[in-house]
C-alpha cells in the first residue's frame, strides 16, 4: 500500500517544463529538474516503487487468503498484481497521449471538472479509511504489548482498546500530522518500510514453529471459497500505488515507456514476491482462523510476536501521518485556490483526525474496514480510471486489439465494486477483536513455559 505525494508533485509542477521524448517517437510533458538535483536510476528507481507499494495493507493478505481459499486466493493476488502493473504502465500512455504529468491532471484534462471531483473523492476516501483502519489496528496491537509489561494487566488502563487509541492520537499521530512539508516524514517512511519487513520475518519464522501445534480447519485447504470478491478488494488496498508513479516516472534519467515498463515490472514483481511470502506464512499458520489484523491470532504470552506488535504498532504511528497528509491536500486543491494559512491547516487536520478517530472508537472489526476501502476506493483507483483515460484518449474503438483490456479491466472493476459491496453488507465477517484465541490455552502455543 502507497502513499500519496501529491505536495512533491505541486511543487514539481512550479518548476520550468522540458520535453522528454519516450522510445514511441511521441513526446511527454515533465517538470525540469531544479539545478543540482539529480535524477534517480532504473536501481532507486524500483526501490522507490517497492517502498511505495509495500505498507501496512500487507497485514490484511493472510486474511485475504483466508476469504478466497489458499489456492485460489493466490492466483487472485497474482492476478490483482497483473492488473496493478498493466494498469500503471496504462497511466503513463494516458499521460503521454494528453501531455499530462499526474493523475489529477490526466483525469481532469481527460473527463473535465467532474472527473477531477470523483477522483478527488476516491483519493480522500482511500486514505481516510485508510486511517480508520490504522486506528483499530493500533487498538489491537498495542494493547496486547502493553500487557507484557509487568503490573499490567487485563483490567489496566493501559489495556483498554479507547483509551490506548485516545493515547497514540494526541500524543503521536496528531502531532505528526500537523507537519505542514511532507519532506519531514521522509526518514520515518524509511522507518515504516524497516518495520514492515522485520514484521515479514516473524510471521515467516512463527509459521514452522506454531503453525504446526495448531490443527487446521476442516476447509483449510479448500481451492477456493465465496468471499473471492472481498478477498479482491483487501488485495487491492495493498497493491495501490498509482499516486506515485507519475512523480517516480517523472524522476528517471531520460524517462521512456521501455525504461517505465521495466521499473514497473520489477517493482510490482517483487512487492508481489513479499506480498505472497507474509500472505502464506500467516494464512497457514492459522487457516481458517486468520483474522483481519493477523496479530489477533498470535497469543498475548508469545515474546516473538509482542515484537512484531510492537513493530508493527509503530509502523503504523509513522504512516498515519503520510494518509493524513494527503486527505487534508484533497480538501485543500477541491475547496481552496490558495495554500491553507496556518489556522486553516490545523482546523482541518484536527476535524480530519477527529472523525477518524471517532469512527475507530465506535468499530473495531479492521477485516471488513480493508474490505469497504478495496471495493470502495482502491478498486477504481487500479481497474476503472486509467483504464477510462486510455480509452477516451485513444483513437481507435473500443473493440480494436489495444482497446480491449481496458475494457475488460473497467467491466471487472464494476463487477468488483458491486458484488464486493453487497456481499460485504450481506455476509460481514466476525471479528474475535480482543479474545485470546482457544488454541493459546496450550502452553506450547503461548510461549510460555508450564509450571512444575
Amino acid at each position: 500500500m502507497c502513499e500519496s505525494l501529491m505536495q512533491i508533485t505541486k511543487t514539481r509542477d512550479q518548476r520550468p517544463e522540458s520535453k522528454l521524448n519516450n522510445e514511441e517517437g511521441t513526446s511527454l510533458t515533465f517538470p525540469q529538474k531544479a539545478v543540482g538535483e539529480s535524477r534517480s536510476s532504473m536501481i532507486n528507481a524500483c526501490f522507490n516503487f517497492i517502498n511505495s507499494i509495500i505498507g501496512s495493507g500487507i497485514i490484511g493478505l493472510p486474511y485475504a487468503l483466508n476469504e478466497a481459499g489458499l489456492p485460489f486466493g493466490l492466483l487472485l493476488l497474482i492476478l490483482v498484481a497483473y492488473i496493478t502493473d498493466y494498469s500503471i504502465i496504462l497511466l503513463i500512455k494516458g499521460g503521454n497521449l494528453s501531455g499530462t504529468d499526474s493523475y489529477q491532471s490526466l483525469v481532469k484534462s481527460t473527463f473535465g471538472f467532474p472527473g477531477f471531483l470523483i477522483l478527488s473523492g476516491l483519493q480522500f476516501l482511500y486514505p481516510f479509511i485508510a486511517m480508520i483502519s490504522y486506528n483499530i489496528t493500533i487498538g489491537d496491537t498495542l494493547t496486547k504489548v502493553f500487557l507484557r509489561i509487568p503490573g499490567v494487566g487485563p483490567d489496566h488502563i493501559l489495556a483498554e482498546r479507547h483509551f490506548v487509541i485516545l493515547l497514540a492520537t494526541l500524543a503521536l499521530t496528531l502531532p505528526l500530522s500537523l507537519y505542514r512539508n511532507i519532506e519531514k516524514l521522509g526518514k520515518v517512511s524509511l522507518l515504516s518500510m524497516v518495520l514492515t519487513l522485520t514484521i515479514l520475518i516473524i510471521a515467516i519464522i512463527r509459521a514452522p514453529t506454531l503453525g504446526t501445534q495448531i490443527l487446521p480447519t476442516d476447509d483449510a485447504w479448500v481451492f477456493a471459497k465465496w468471499n473471492a470478491i472481498q478477498a479482491v478488494g483487501v488485495m487491492s488496498f495493498a497493491f495501490i500505488c498509482h499516486h506515485n508513479s507519475f512523480l517516480i516516472y517523472g524522476s528517471l534519467e531520460q524517462p521512456t515507456l521501455a525504461k517505465w515498463s521495466k521499473v514497473t515490472h520489477v517493482s510490482v514483481g517483487s512487492a508481489l514476491i513479499i506480498s505472497a511470502a507474509f500472505a502464506v506464512a500467516g494464512y497457514t499458520t492459522f487457516t481458517g482462523y486468520t483474522q483481519g489484523d493477523i496479530f489477533e491470532n498470535y497469543c498475548r504470552n508469545d515474546n516473538l510476536a509482542t515484537f512484531g506488535r510492537f513493530c508493527f504498532g509503530l509502523s503504523i504511528v509513522t504512516t498515519f501521518p503520510l494518509e493524513c497528509f494527503v486527505t487534508r491536500e484533497v480538501i485543500s486543491n477541491v475547496i481552496c485556490t490558495r495554500g491553507l494559512s496556518k489556522a486553516e491547516h490545523v482546523s482541518i487536520t484536527l476535524l480530519i483526525v477527529a472523525v477518524c478517530t471517532s469512527i475507530s472508537l465506535a468499530y473495531d472489526c479492521l477485516g471488513v474496514v480493508l474490505e469497504l476501502n478495496g471495493v470502495l476506493s482502491a478498486t477504481p483507483l487500479i481497474f476503472i480510471l486509467p483504464s477510462a483515460c486510455f480509452l477516451k484518449l485513444s483513437p481507435g474503438r473500443w473493440f480494436q486489439r489495444e482497446n480491449v483490456m481496458p475494457t475488460i479491466l473497467i467491466s471487472l472493476g464494476l463487477f468488483v465494486m458491486i458484488t464486493g459491496l453487497t456481499m460485504t453488507g450481506l455476509y460481514p465477517q466476525s471479528c474475535s477483536h480482543g479474545v485470546e484465541m482457544f488454541y493459546c490455552a496450550d502452553a506450547n502455543v503461548s510461549g510460555t513455559v508450564p509450571p512444575a
